[in-house]
């Protein structure tokens, strides 16, 4: 059985009946969804505009030579029925902004990974998430890193060192429960060097899966508390 070794830390019938929205499927959120494929969820979402680039092969599991030009939902979707064949999976090859909210929530979702890069959909996807009462995970800036002792998962209201989050903190400042959502981010700070954002193969993917383990990690906490 594909799960047998991760039935044996927990009851896994409840990861089957999960429905997770997985926004931006790059460095971060291609690992992410990797993660929660493999852990058994039920039912999983994934959303990106994006085509596989040559330049994404340094961090993004999706991307192959023979991916590129692909678009990254189609190559996600192969890849996660290819790891569980139960897994509904449905995509849209779109950007999330305020034209594509409702046509994205055509139904109710357990959580939301907000691994997009664009600031205004990142805003826009916490606000919809606690409008909805959905949990939601979002993930801050995962450039120009490269020790992984400094990341950490923390409050949106309680992070640091980190610009994205920041801002992030000072347009949602009109919305308490926007700043109380969990988020992963960096406290290493390093010198940016131009305006192409510098990444590795490893920081991306840990953010990814770190994102991952606290949806697992709660679902194991309900399970706990129901028994």
């Amino acid at each position: 059985m594909e799960f047998s070794r991760l039935e044996i830390l927990m009851n896994i019938d409840n990861l089957k009946t999960k429905k997770v929205l997985i926004v931006g499927v790059g460095g971060v959120g291609g690992y992410a969804v990797e993660a929660l494929a493999r852990c058994g969820i039920g039912s999983i979402t994934i959303v990106d505009y994006d085509k596989v680039d040559i330049s994404n092969i340094n961090r993004q599991i999706i991307a192959l030579h023979s991916t590129i030009g692909l678009s990254k939902v189609d190559v996600l979707k192969k890849r996660i029925l290819d790891i569980n064949p139960n897994c509904l999976v449905e995509t849209f090859n779109c950007f999330y902004d305020e034209k594509t909210t409702d046509l994205i929530f055509n139904k109710d979702y357990d959580y939301i990974l907000d691994c997009c890069d664009s600031l205004k959909s990142k805003e826009l996807l916490i606000r919809e998430a606690i409008k909805r009462n959905i949990k939601i995970i979002s993930s801050m800036g995962a450039g120009f890193k490269f020790d992984p002792s400094k990341i950490q998962i923390e409050k949106l209201k309680n992070t640091s060192y980190d610009k994205l989050a920041r801002i992030l903190r000072y347009n949602l400042k009109d919305n308490k429960k926007c700043l109380e959502i969990p988020v992963v981010y960096s406290k290493e700070q390093m010198e940016k060097k131009g305006t192409t954002i510098g990444s590795n193969a490893f920081i991306p993917s840990i953010f990814g899966l770190t994102m991952a383990s606290y949806i697992i990690n709660d679902i194991r906490k309900e399970n706990y508390e129901k028994n």
